[in-house]
């Protein structure tokens, strides 16, 4: 199998992508501040029509570093943030990395659970932590508290004649209202952060070999790790994403916050490309077509970041509303398959490109996408981006290649691929080959023209809607309800959000199986998007000699009924 100098994909790059990009230097820190420099009176962040200059956006950064520096955080310190998609998320991020600390991101959906599981994990001291999250995390147990607990109304950054809106005495003004805060107390408040001075110039800045974020992502076990990311790494992946699409002129784009940034694909596209882009950053808390289309008539998006049904959803209310697309240029789809029967009328409507990409949150995430041209390939998950090597192996024998087109596992080299896992040398090296390449996990084949298609997965993560699902976290969830006694979680196909999760389930003795009573319970235990969408009671569940259940066969049964 071909693959650095000789790379097959190189030759199918789009126009004026180079096959390479330089070496990062520097920090992550220094992006906002480069753009304000080039662009101080640019727009770079609109959240419900209320706009924030580069200019305006820098000294936020350098103040909320420095009302860190003084409440203790340091170099190398890891700071938990817990925010939907608004502006305090993203100069939170920032002055995070320009002390040096590590930015941990997490889901603000999470249950008490999940929640306090990653924490017991990555050992936070300092959280910044949107409002109706607070309490969650002040009834942490002792061995997981928080020091210092920083509360974010999201609120606070809403247009003048929106925040006076909420406080009408409506039934719906206090429904919205609720659903963007709750009041809190014995916390710092955000706005004692932002009425600090600007951080010292002289204080000293991370390297490019520092680590800048701890990205969360689920295993096969159910526990999920941490994935340690450098400066250089997210750097990286971002100037791959640059280098990519070259049609875009810096300091003149618009790009389209829909996906959340506490995920790996949303943190990258817009947290650090879109900022490395001078670009205006559209922020939105939640995905709602009417909201978007809302924003699309007066900024339509140069680069929309997207899934498969966020796709599918825009496209149709568009439709319906006799909205334009037009002006879209271009929408990067990845997460889960992209259909091209989105594709062909999503094209039509915005006369840009819909096209698909791929990636883990251990590669920063991006690690292949579809040129941006009339040489993509459906069906294909595209071409490793510049810098980016792949080869495709034997899972059983990884340094052995397997013949040119047949099916293998992908592993992949690149200076967006991390280290390894926080605090779990094992499951590190069980990633990675012994000269260094890393192991995705997916059996991929690669065509002539480098062109990759994933085929299966070693894994069995469950991706749903964009999220990875681990079947053993839903499993165990669904076995301590005490009418279960076992369970066998998989993905099944869903032309809304890539795979359903479904459950089969045993009864316990004498027990019988209630399916909406049992989602009940299981809502209390794991995130929505994590819940069993179906429920089917089993007689028995299909095992190995050794008593393994065969998730494969389960899934086999399932399509069946």
């Amino acid at each position: 199998m071909k693959h650095d100098d000789d790379a097959p994909w190189l030759s199918s790059y789009a126009p004026n992508v180079p096959p390479t990009i330089d070496e990062q230097t520097g920090s992550l820190g220094d992006i906002v501040a480069e753009s304000a420099r080039a662009f101080p009176d640019a727009v770079a962040l609109e959240f419900f029509g209320s706009e924030t200059t580069y200019a305006e956006l820098d000294e936020s950064v350098s103040r909320v570093a420095e009302g860190l520096r003084r409440r203790g955080v340091d170099h190398g310190d890891r700071v938990a943030i817990v925010l939907p998609n608004c502006p305090q998320h993203i100069i939170a991020f920032y002055a995070v990395l320009r002390l040096g600390a590590i930015v941990v991101e997490h889901n603000p959906l999470y249950t008490a659970r999940e929640l306090r599981h990653q924490f017991e994990d990555h050992g936070a001291s300092t959280a910044i932590v949107w409002n109706n999250v607070v309490d969650t995390v002040k009834d942490f147990p002792d061995d997981v508290a928080v020091d210092t607990l920083i509360s974010v109304d999201v609120v606070r950054s809403l247009p003048a004649t929106m925040r006076l809106a909420l406080r009408l005495p409506l039934k719906k003004a206090r429904e919205s209202r609720r659903a963007l805060t709750t009041p809190v107390s014995g916390t710092i408040r955000w706005d004692q952060l932002t009425d600090s001075e600007p951080l010292a110039g002289d204080h000293p800045s991370p390297s490019e070999h520092d680590v800048a974020v701890i990205q969360y992502t689920s295993g096969t076990t159910g526990s999920p790790k941490g994935a340690v990311l450098t400066h250089s790494n997210l750097l990286s992946n971002a100037a791959q994403a640059r280098a990519w699409v070259p049609t875009i002129t810096r300091g003149d784009c618009v790009v389209y916050a829909v996906l959340p940034m506490f995920h790996a694909y949303g943190l990258t596209l817009c947290l650090t490309f879109a900022m490395s882009m001078g670009a205006r950053l559209v922020l939105f808390p939640k995905f709602d077509p009417d909201l978007v289309l809302k924003v699309m008539r007066k900024h339509p998006p140069t680069f929309f970041p997207a899934v498969p049904p966020i796709a599918q959803r825009l496209l149709t209310a568009a439709v319906d509303k006799g909205v334009s697309l037009r002006g879209t240029e271009i929408c990067i789809s990845g997460a889960m398959p992209l259909s091209q029967d989105l594709v062909e009328p999503w094209e039509e409507a915005s006369h840009g490109y819909l096209v698909e990409g791929y990636g883990l949150s251990e590669c920063s995430p991006v690690l292949m996408a579809n040129p941006v041209s009339d040489a993509r390939k459906a069906g294909t998950v595209g071409l490793p981006l510049p810098s980016t090597s792949v080869r495709v192996v034997d899972p059983e024998n990884p340094s052995a290649d397997v013949n040119a087109g047949e099916p293998g596992e992908l592993i992949v080299r690149g200076p967006q691929v991390f280290s390894g896992y926080f605090n779990k040398p094992d499951e590190t090296a069980a990633v990675f080959t012994e000269d260094g390449w890393f192991r995705t996990g997916d059996i991929v084949t690669l065509d002539d023209d480098g062109f990759v298609t994933v085929v299966d997965r070693m894994k069995e993560l469950i991706i749903t809607g964009g999220f990875n699902v681990s079947p053993s976290e839903v499993e165990n969830a669904l076995r301590s309800h005490p009418s279960v006694d076992d369970a066998a979680v998989v993905g099944m196909p869903s032309e809304h959000s890539g795979e359903d999760v479904v459950a089969a389930v045993t009864p316990a003795s004498g027990a019988s199986i209630d399916p909406e009573e049992l989602r009940t319970f299981a809502r209390s235990i794991l995130t929505p998007y994590k819940v069993p969408r179906r429920i089917v009671q089993v007689e028995e569940l299909p095992t190995s000699l050794i008593g393994k259940v065969l998730r494969k066969k389960v899934r086999e049964s399932l399509l069946t009924r």
